[in-house]
């Protein structure tokens, strides 16, 4: 039958079978493989004329294997284009918004209780009744518990053990935190601020150990010993539970003329504080999850940080009017006067830590390691324990949202500082080994 076919037709047919109209019609798109099989056809039928053997080749743009093959790519020499009908600007706009929303997302994860903290409070000051409500169930010492509770969990028994080279330090960062620090309760009860629960809550503020995370987390940036950070966050922490008490009815209730008893108050801290941290750890300790929780850290600190957040919620909705009515010049007042205490912590522990290094380690990096350990972590003070302090007083010392709210912004100011310390001492490292080297 081939043989009836002229040699003048056939190139001809060849030639009219691969006219792109042909190949690129809809009829032949009916399914993925017809383009194919007509070329082989066409090419077939061409060779056999010619008395040549026919070997089909099928490259991997002619087999339409692919997902996404279009007319375009058949033809072999276009360039594939997207089926979906966008535009390159189309992508373009695509990843921007990518990559703004991908910032905005590790932004807020990286600065989470900042945030949570102001937004707390605005949302209390807006929208006040839901906080009252949530305050009406006892959500503020669920919340200040869980936070501990989360804490227990997190909390490595061997991070304790590593920090007895560097004994004198921790030693001197104890005393510090819980019996120096605290003095300056009584020059700030001086402050003529009105009302007077600014003054009272930053001197409730000095009397409380110091911060749960900010501090190992800044010592870690820096390098410094974490080991030892962690200690005495841990330390403090739990002593603080047993020497608040008596610091707050010495200190701040007969400066201002309120007895406070030290015996309640102690047995409600260790209900709320204490407990729930016992607990975390035989948690993490008995139930075989250490490993997990560990690998969960990120998303523990976040549960832990939006806890906090809804305290000053809570706080700043029971007492918003009498916050609106505060002066904003006191109030700016009592948050200058909060930046200072950190500042004059600050200078207290770097002044001591470097007048006598011989009795902080070992001579060179573990000196100056254990120095910054002690001077990030002595020098700041805790959020939370401050308002489970505040939360049990039950108004004895004033308004709870004005002794809190200073103590927020004394809190968000003294990360700021540090971290610029933080950079200024890395900064200074890196100087240093250049000049070395």
């Amino acid at each position: 039958m081939m043989q009836g076919v002229s040699r003048s037709y056939l190139p001809m047919a060849s030639a009219q079978l691969h006219q792109p109209s042909l190949l690129t019609s809809p009829c032949l798109y009916a399914s993925r493989r017809r383009p194919v099989l007509q070329s082989s056809f066409t090419n077939a039928v061409s060779l056999r004329a010619f008395g040549k053997k026919f070997q089909p080749s099928f490259p991997l743009t002619y087999t339409a294997e692919n997902v996404g093959l279009n007319h375009q790519q058949l033809q072999g020499k276009l360039k594939a284009t997207p089926n979906d009908g966008q535009s390159p600007n189309d992508d373009t706009k695509l990843h921007q918004l990518h990559d703004i929303s991908t910032w905005i997302l590790d932004f807020a994860a990286s600065n989470l209780l900042p945030l949570a903290l102001i937004t707390g409070v605005v949302v209390g000051l807006v929208y006040p009744r839901s906080g009252q409500i949530a305050h009406q169930w006892g959500l503020s010492k669920w919340s200040t518990s869980g936070i501990f509770l989360i804490s227990g969990l997190t909390l490595k028994t061997g991070d304790m053990l590593k920090v007895a080279s560097a004994w004198p330090a921790a030693l001197f960062g104890v005393v510090s935190i819980l019996f120096i620090t605290p003095l300056a309760a009584l020059p700030i009860l001086r402050l003529q601020l009105n009302p007077k629960e600014l003054a009272t809550g930053l001197a409730i503020f000095c009397c409380v150990p110091t911060t749960l995370s900010s501090g190992v987390s800044l010592t870690q940036v820096a390098g410094a010993n974490t080991a030892l950070a962690l200690a005495l966050t841990i330390t403090t922490n739990l002593g603080g539970i047993l020497t608040m008490p008596f610091l707050l009815s010495s200190l701040v209730g007969q400066s201002v003329g309120i007895t406070l008893p030290a015996g309640p108050l102690l047995k409600s801290l260790v209900e709320t504080l204490l407990l729930p941290l016992l607990l975390g750890k035989m948690i993490r300790e008995f139930s075989g999850y250490a490993n997990l929780l560990d690998e969960k850290k990120r998303y523990m600190s976040m549960i832990s940080s939006l806890l906090l957040g809804l305290v000053p919620w809570m706080q700043t909705s029971c007492s918003r009017e009498m916050l609106l009515l505060v002066d904003p010049i006191q109030l700016l007042a009592s948050i200058f006067c909060g930046i200072a205490l950190h500042a004059v912590y600050v200078i207290f522990n770097t002044t001591v830590m470097w007048f006598f290094p011989a009795y902080w380690g070992n001579k060179g990096g573990d000196q100056t390691s254990a120095a910054r350990a002690v001077i990030l972590v002595a020098s700041q003070k805790t959020l939370p324990v401050l308002v489970a302090v505040v939360a049990k007083l039950n108004g004895a010392l004033g308004e709870s949202g004005l002794l809190v709210l200073p103590c927020i912004a004394t809190h968000l100011s003294q990360i700021l500082f540090d971290s610029v310390l933080v950079g200024y001492w890395l900064d200074s490292d890196k100087s240093a080994n250049k000049k070395t080297a």
